[in-house]
């Protein structure tokens, strides 16, 4: 049986190495568009800070090591069209320009996601950057370290955003954020971004929200950013609004895709065509809460459905049990994170819900340094069942969020979270923890 993999960063070579360590006679070929192979992407903003000065640390394995476990491996490959009909991929070699065909038994997509570069007037000019693959880290870093980059401009507040904001003070730099949106991070509450718009400003970000960008000057190189409201000076900008599915060789292939091009897959990985299977940031994904599928382009899914469809190609039908999209950022002294359904979310989905938000601290104040932790429940009208969190604070709120997707996974009610055997030690936590807190706060 052969395997084509597209795409060779995180679901496809998770669903690669499973497949050859449940057949080690398959024969697995890769075809990877940039330089690099399984690496940690959400590494690349403290490699362009400094924190993290070698970039082969976020390489998980290396193609010799693939290789050593019988794969063929091809960087600088795109495969530019696939044939289902006749099970043949048209591979186009960026070394040379070289067009070739491939053909396979069974094919793997997982070409991940692009980020998006809105048609802005003055996008060709240099040092306007985004930040999403090795490659990009790698230039990003080498211009950061020019003596002329003082001034920079980020352009989005979502999770990149506020990471590269972070990054380039790390970086001792002057950054201004705008975000066309009145509050960054929206995919939390608002609540919660409260809290970090203020860490922000602490943190001598200028932050300019509600603002739209709308041209960028200079002559070659960026110099300004000119938006709806005024002008900023900029020596570099980095363009963070969000990703789309890397799928538009796709078309008219009759592999079904969702409106914004993300593949559609079933619990098992697979497309709608026989022996065709796609996970990670090209592909849509199970939610546990919403029992329906959506697009949440985060590493965690990419890495456990790439391992469920290398089983699945080997023979098994391995069901993803859900994600719940639980991510979290690092924003100065702050830690954010969430789990479940957001209020937005519960109401899109015409839930019954409540809504709990307390203050609570990490560890007691009679152990030094405790610090604040604020945590949103979302929870079902009724029942209790918890179907959502969020929280920030300063330290052990990402353990704290993790506890609370345990909780959400299995279906927990408040009550029954709020009485959970949590460890109780004064430099750890209280004998009520703040999840405790949170869940015995609840209310009908």
């Amino acid at each position: 049986m052969k395997l084509i993999v597209i795409g060779g960063v995180v679901a496809g070579m998770s669903a690669a190495a499973k497949l050859k360590r449940m057949n080690r006679d398959a024969k697995v070929v890769v075809y990877e568009k940039g330089d690099y192979l399984s690496y940690g992407a959400c590494g690349l903003p403290y490699y362009v800070s400094g924190e993290n000065n070698d970039h082969t640390k976020m390489i998980a394995r290396t193609k010799e090591e693939f290789e050593e476990a019988g794969m063929d491996i091809f960087t600088q490959h795109e495969v530019v069209k696939v044939s289902p009909e006749r099970k043949q991929v048209m591979v186009k070699n960026l070394e040379n320009g070289d067009v070739f065909i491939d053909s396979y038994d069974k094919l793997m997509i997982a070409t991940g996601a692009i980020a998006n570069k809105p048609p802005f007037p003055g996008m060709n000019l240099n040092r306007i950057e985004i930040l999403k693959t090795m490659e990009n880290g790698l230039h990003m870093k080498e211009v950061v370290e020019q003596n002329d980059v003082q001034n920079v401009v980020i352009v989005g507040g979502g999770y990149i955003g506020i990471e590269v904001v972070e990054a380039m003070r790390y970086a001792g730099k002057n950054v201004t954020l705008i975000e066309h949106e009145d509050r960054i991070l929206t995919n939390f509450d608002e609540e919660i971004t409260e809290k970090v718009t203020k860490e922000m400003k602490a943190n001598e970000v200028t932050l300019r929200l509600g603002e739209a960008v709308e041209s960028f000057e200079g002559d070659g190189t960026v110099t300004h950013v000119l938006t709806n409201k005024d002008r900023y000076p900029a020596d570099l900008v980095v363009i963070a609004v969000g990703v789309k599915p890397a799928t538009k060789f796709l078309e008219g292939t009759g592999i079904h895709l969702a409106k914004n091009g993300a593949i559609i897959i079933d619990r098992e990985m697979r497309t709608n065509v026989e022996g065709i299977y796609a996970a990670g940031d090209c592909a849509e994904v199970y939610h546990k809460v919403m029992q329906e599928n959506a697009y949440i382009p985060l590493g965690t899914n990419a890495n456990k459905c790439g391992r469920i469809a290398g089983a699945n190609i080997a023979g098994e039908h391995q069901k993803y049990i859900g994600t719940l999209g639980s991510a979290a950022i690092k924003a100065f002294n702050l830690e954010v994170g969430r789990t479940g359904l957001s209020e937005a979310d519960a109401k899109r989905l015409a839930i019954d819900y409540t809504t709990t938000f307390i203050e609570s601290t990490d560890h007691p104040a009679y152990y030094p340094d405790a610090t604040p932790i604020w945590i949103k429940l979302i929870s079902e009208k009724g029942t209790k069942r918890l179907l959502g969190a969020q929280a920030v604070g300063n330290k052990g709120v990402v353990l704290r969020i993790d506890v609370l997707a345990v909780a959400i996974h299995q279906k927990m009610a408040a009550d029954e979270l709020g009485m959970v055997d949590l460890c109780y030690a004064p430099p750890f936590a209280g004998v009520w923890d703040a999840v405790h807190i949170a869940s015995n706060a609840v209310k009908e």
